[in-house]
């Protein structure tokens, strides 16, 4: 039987590639692909020295949320400590 499993899958895949032609999904995918490699032709890509900023904006905003969040948090747990 391990012999043949490899037939039994590509066999199945036949029959899914079969059925997706068919049913004309494969020229819905191939339509879907040429309009989204269009679309990002026309996108406007940063720079790498924009890229950069960005990235060190973010980085730097996320470190900021994250320590504010955990004086808050300390904040808050002292405060119900004391009032408990």
């Amino acid at each position: 039987m391990k012999d043949y499993a490899y037939l039994i899958w590509l066999a199945l895949a036949g029959v899914a590639f079969a059925f997706a032609w068919r049913k004309g999904y494969l020229k819905a995918l191939s339509v879907y692909v040429e309009e989204t490699r269009e679309e990002l032709r026309k996108c406007t890509w940063p720079s790498v020295e924009e890229l950069k900023g960005s990235t060190a904006v973010v980085t730097i905003t996320t470190i900021l949320l994250g320590v504010f969040t955990i004086v808050v948090d300390q904040v808050f747990s002292k405060l119900i400590t004391a009032i408990l």
